[in-house]
């Protein structure tokens, strides 16, 4: 009796169960999971309110760590983009940078300013907002009497922000002039002009400045004596990028016609898309642009001027020289000399470096260029 009790229960399990197999229906919910824990985004599916409840109960607890679990995972760089196949018709989405996500909204500030703050009173009421344009200089302290002439002329406008870069490690001394308490000062020993900005110039740093001065340490400004008409002259012939004439009559004769002063040409002439490197005056987006062709191994910026006119729209009109506000080019190789008294770091072999990084620099641009090209060709036969 107890036999047959035993041999109709199997009997029943085994009818069950192919009488299960033949009906098949899902009874557990599709979850993902993270570790040990359900991730978010499930799709549950139960025949049982009850598994329902406690899976959303789990989910709600589990559901801030799984987001947070995702979005670091799935951090891209800042200048990364997600396109849908690849294409240039496909709508972008742009990805935060790292870190950015973590925070509210409402508290995130992406841009800054070389403004100098004082350390008491209202924020709100610091001096500093009127500052729309931006003068940098790379110096050593042997040509303070010519920065000190350049600083005065842009001090007697309260438009400008005036940093100074020390190649020389001497920074003290410039205490001697009393604007020297009012400019921001940045030193690195034996650094050029582009090592210099593309370190501190970030886009996001000098965003508030509607022009941007990157100049050299050896120009003579005697005839340079309004740096806000210059800026006035730039913004009526819609220059994006520009640089003072040079006087050809004085100082080092200019290498390129197009960037000597024409004193018949009136207010200004367009260079044929091309300035050169010593004083180039920057709008603010064509700064954004040559900023990230900087490349930040190459520190002397060979081939960069040359190359300036694609950062602009219409180079033969947004690319010019003002002749209404001219420089001397005194041509001093000051930061070449730099190399001097080193193992291996002649001056000649600092003019070495500068002619092989223009190299580089082309062949970097070419290849760049080409590989634009097959992307667009294989874009167009997709």
């Amino acid at each position: 009796m107890k036999g047959s009790s035993i041999f109709t229960a199997l009997s029943a399990a085994i009818f069950g169960f192919f009488i299960g197999i033949s009906f098949p229906v899902e009874i557990t919910p599709k979850l993902q999971y993270c570790a040990f824990l359900p991730c978010g985004d499930t799709n549950t599916n139960s025949s049982s309110s009850t598994s329902s409840e406690n899976s959303n109960t789990m989910l709600k607890f589990w559901a801030p760590f799984a987001a947070r679990s995702n979005t670091t995972s799935t951090a891209a760089p800042s200048n990364a983009t997600i396109s849908g196949n690849g294409t240039a018709a496909d709508q972008e989405e742009e990805i935060v940078p790292r870190g950015e996500e973590r925070l509210p909204p409402g508290i995130i500030v992406r841009e800054s300013d070389l403004h100098l703050h004082r350390l008491w009173g209202n924020p709100r009421s610091d001096v500093g907002s009127e500052k729309k344009f931006l003068l940098t200089l790379t110096v050593g302290y042997t040509e303070k009497d010519h920065i000190n002439a350049t600083v005065h002329r842009f001090s007697r406008s309260d438009k400008f922000d005036i940093v100074l870069f020390h190649y020389d490690g001497r920074t003290t001394e410039w205490e001697e002039f009393e604007w020297s308490k009012q400019v921001v000062h940045v030193s690195a020993r034996k650094q050029t002009k582009w090592w210099f900005a593309k370190r501190f110039l970030h886009p996001s740093i000098v965003a508030p400045y509607e022009y941007v001065f990157v100049w050299d340490e050896d120009l003579g400004v005697d005839n340079f004596t309004a740096p806000e008409e210059y800026v006035a002259i730039a913004r009526n012939h819609s220059l994006a990028i520009s640089q003072p004439a040079l006087d050809n009559t004085r100082g080092k004769r200019s290498r390129y016609a197009a960037t000597a002063r024409r004193p018949h040409a009136g207010d200004m002439h367009t260079s044929a898309g091309f300035v050169e490197v010593m004083a180039p005056v920057f709008s603010r987006d064509a700064w954004t642009c040559v900023w990230h062709m900087i490349q930040n191994d190459l520190v002397h910026g060979w081939g960069l001027d040359h190359n300036f006119w694609r950062c602009v729209d219409v180079p033969q009109e947004q690319i010019g020289v003002v002749d209404a506000q001219f420089v001397v080019h005194r041509g001093v190789p000051t930061l070449i000399s730099q190399g001097n008294g080193e193992q291996d770091g002649s001056s000649a072999k600092v003019r070495s470096r500068q002619f092989d990084e223009m190299h580089i620099f082309n062949r970097r641009m070419a290849d760049a260029e080409k590989a634009q090209a097959e992307a667009g060709t294989a874009d167009h036969h997709r």
